[in-house]
């Protein structure tokens, strides 16, 4: 469950990000940005269905960790000269040994695993997605917004610009709740995917933050102990 913990605690990261730009934006009659990925993330739907998927679909997270440590002991058994990587000659010598051939089965069983997960959670994504363009304009009619673009597409804007916040509460009164099991034959569209694969991005990027800001205290605490 450590994976789907630190994702939970990225996205509260994220949310926070979110929460601190003013709740009512000064954007009528002006350009407005909103950033798609945040505003899904910051939604009670997007949190349920992570805290769920991580319950449901446990026990592929727990054998896609335990396949990783396995794999990883694996691969220290055939890094000959113990600079934690496989140069070509390792390699080689690799080739056939039982080692070799467990790890290529660890990788298919855990492409498999991560399959699954990874589509509970573009399912999730997408039924939120299916109610994004009706809630910008909603909030775009709400603030007489004239046009939206988004932060990337902006050189330099002031934070009481962004409607991200105005979009989520938008989408948890549209979709106050999704499925987290795809039906049978499921495909997801590429904006599902392209979607889903940048809000995990901006969950790694919050994630990041956190260890930083993690590391930057303990060296803080361990500061006065050294002088």
């Amino acid at each position: 469950m450590k994976l789907i913990s630190k994702t939970l605690a990225a996205a509260s990261i994220a949310t926070a990000a979110i929460a601190a730009v003013p709740a009512a934006a000064q954007v009528e009659g002006k350009i407005a940005t909103v950033n798609a990925p945040l505003a899904i993330i910051n939604t009670t739907a997007f949190k349920t269905a992570y805290e769920q998927i991580g319950t449901t679909y446990k026990p592929q997270i727990d054998t896609i960790q335990a396949r990783g440590q396995e794999r990883q002991t694996l691969l220290q058994q055939l890094d000959t000269n113990g600079d934690r990587q496989l140069d070509e000659a390792e390699q080689t010598a690799a080739q056939g040994t039982q080692q070799a051939t467990r790890i290529a089965a660890i990788e298919q069983e855990v492409g498999q695993l991560s399959g699954q997960v990874d589509l509970a959670r573009v399912y999730a994504v997408d039924q939120i997605l299916a109610q994004y363009g009706a809630s910008v304009q909603q909030v775009a009619q709400q603030l007489q917004v004239q046009m939206i673009v988004t932060p990337d597409a902006v050189i330099y804007a002031p934070p009481a610009a962004s409607i991200t916040q105005q979009v989520s509460a938008a989408l948890n009164t549209k979709v106050p709740a999704v499925q987290i099991v795809p039906p049978q034959g499921y495909q997801p569209s590429r904006n599902a995917v392209s979607t889903y694969q940048q809000i995990q991005q901006a969950l790694l990027t919050a994630q990041a933050i956190q260890q930083a800001q993690q590391q930057q205290q303990q060296q803080g605490a361990q500061a006065p102990a050294g002088r």
